[in-house]
C-alpha cells in the first residue's frame, strides 16, 4: 500500500503509466483484430461469448506472465544458435506465432477469394452440433494460442518500459478493459463490411511477418507498421464513404424515376 501511495505521488510514475497504457493499447489492437476475425466465423449467438473468453484469457495470461516477470526476463537470453544466429525463447515463440498468423491469415484470405471452399472444423461452419462444437473449441484454441504470443510481447514491452510491477498491472488491466469495450463494436463493424475483412486479414498477415522478423532479430519499428495500417484504414474509410454516397445517389435517382400512380 505504501508503495502505491509513493508511486501515486510521483509524476514520473504517472508519465510511465500513461505511456505504457498507450503502448499496450496499440499492441492490443493486433490481438483484438485476430479475435474479431475468428469469432465472426461463429454463429452470431456465440460471437460475444467467444470474444469475452478470448479477451479474458488475454488478461489472465498477461497477469500470469507478470507474476513470472523474473522468468520472462530470462526468456530473452539466447538458448539456441543456428548458422551464427542466436535465438532466445522469446524469439522462438515470436517466430512460431508469426508463422501461425501468416498461415491463418493466408488461409482466411483464400477462403474469402474462393467462396466455394468447403469449410473445415476450423471454420466455424453451420454443420451439426458436434461439428459446431468442435469448430467453437478450435477457434477458442487458436485465440488462446495467439493470446499467448501477444501477451508475451506485451509483457516484455512493459518490462522494458518500467520496473514497477504495480504500473504494469494497472496498464494491463486498463488495456484489457479497452479491448473488452471495443471487441463487439469492432467485430460487428468487420462483419458488416466485407471489404474491411480483407483489409483486416492483410493487417494480420503483415503483423505475422513482423513477428517473424523480430524473432530473427530484425527490429521493425512499430510506428512504421501502425502508420501503414492507419493509412490503409483511412483509404478504406474513404472508399466506404464513396460507395455509400454512390448508393444513396443511385437510390435517389431510382425514386425520382418511379412513375406516380393516379
Amino acid at each position: 500500500m505504501d508503495s502505491l501511495m509513493t508511486l501515486a505521488a510521483d509524476p514520473a510514475a504517472w508519465v510511465a503509466l500513461g505511456t505504457l497504457i498507450v503502448m499496450e493499447v496499440v499492441l492490443g489492437i493486433d490481438n483484438l483484430l485476430f479475435i474479431s476475425i475468428l469469432t465472426n466465423k461463429l454463429p452470431e449467438h456465440q460471437r460475444a461469448r467467444a470474444r469475452f473468453i478470448g479477451i479474458a484469457a488475454a488478461l489472465v495470461l498477461r497477469l500470469a506472465l507478470l507474476s513470472l516477470v523474473f522468468v520472462i526476463v530470462q526468456l530473452v537470453e539466447p538458448v539456441l544458435t543456428l548458422f551464427g544466429q542466436s535465438f532466445s525463447w522469446r524469439d522462438l515463440i515470436l517466430i512460431g506465432g508469426g508463422l501461425f498468423l501468416v498461415w491463418k491469415a493466408t488461409k482466411e484470405i483464400h477462403h474469402n477469394v474462393d467462396p466455394g471452399h468447403a469449410p473445415d472444423v476450423f471454420d466455424g461452419g453451420s454443420g451439426g452440433s458436434a461439428v459446431a462444437g468442435a469448430a467453437y473449441a478450435a477457434i477458442i484454441g487458436q485465440i488462446l494460442l495467439l493470446d499467448l504470443v501477444f501477451s508475451l510481447d506485451s509483457i516484455i514491452t512493459a518490462v522494458g518500459m518500467t520496473d514497477h510491477i504495480e504500473i504494469m498491472v494497472i496498464a494491463v488491466v486498463v488495456t484489457v478493459a479497452v479491448m473488452l469495450f471495443a471487441a463487439n463494436p469492432l467485430g460487428n463493424f468487420i462483419g458488416n463490411n466485407p471489404s474491411v475483412v480483407m483489409l483486416a486479414l492483410s493487417f494480420l498477415l503483415m503483423i505475422g511477418m513482423t513477428l517473424i522478423a523480430e524473432g530473427f532479430g530484425v527490429k521493425v519499428p512499430k510506428g512504421y507498421v501502425y502508420a501503414a495500417m492507419a493509412f490503409s484504414a483511412a483509404v478504406e474509410a474513404l472508399n466506404m464513404i464513396s460507395r455509400r454516397a454512390s448508393a444513396r445517389k443511385a437510390a435517389s435517382k431510382g425514386t425520382a424515376r418511379m412513375p406516380v400512380r393516379r
